[in-house]
């Protein structure tokens, strides 16, 4: 019923709290299904992942610049929101509170999208299993690997 990259995004985000390999599995079926559209909301989940990538690694201003967009884009996406499994009104909360944290200075947490449609959960929650991860868990902050994997992506090539 969902996309498989779609439900490995939420895996990652999720269970491994892996929000660069969110952007690159989304991105990558972004760019199958709908490529030139910066509007479709397969970008705006990206960003969503990217902010909290950002967060983590301690760039705060680069995450409230793409909170501030996905809040203001997520109108766009309303309808869209529901056939994805998702509880928009209970996202756009968690989005506000992301900034509202962001612009008190308070440091990094990991949260969990409103996911509602309990097939969907269900496939996630199978997928973290598998991959041998808790659902949920809070990102593991001394994994400097994960927590920069943009600098050691970069190393590598």
């Amino acid at each position: 019923m969902y996309p498989k990259a779609y439900i490995e995004f939420l895996a990652h985000f999720h269970g491994t709290r892996d929000y660069f390999e969110c952007h690159e599995v989304l991105e990558e079926y972004w760019k199958e299904v709908d490529p030139r559209n910066r509007s479709s909301i397969w970008v705006w989940l990206i960003q969503i992942a990217v902010a909290m990538y950002h967060d983590r690694r301690g760039n705060q201003n680069g995450a409230r610049t793409l909170v501030k967009r996905c809040l203001r884009k997520k109108r766009d996406h309303e309808n869209e929101l529901p056939l994805l499994g998702l509880d928009g009104e209970r996202l756009e909360k968690q989005l506000e509170e992301f900034e509202a944290r962001l612009d008190d200075g308070v440091p990094y947490r990991s949260w969990n999208m409103p996911i509602i449609d309990m097939e969907l959960l269900k496939e996630v929650h199978l997928l973290c299993q598998q991959w041998g991860v808790a659902y949920g868990s809070p990102s593991d902050m001394s994994n400097e690997s994960l927590v920069f994997k943009h600098k050691r992506r970069k190393e590598s090539f």
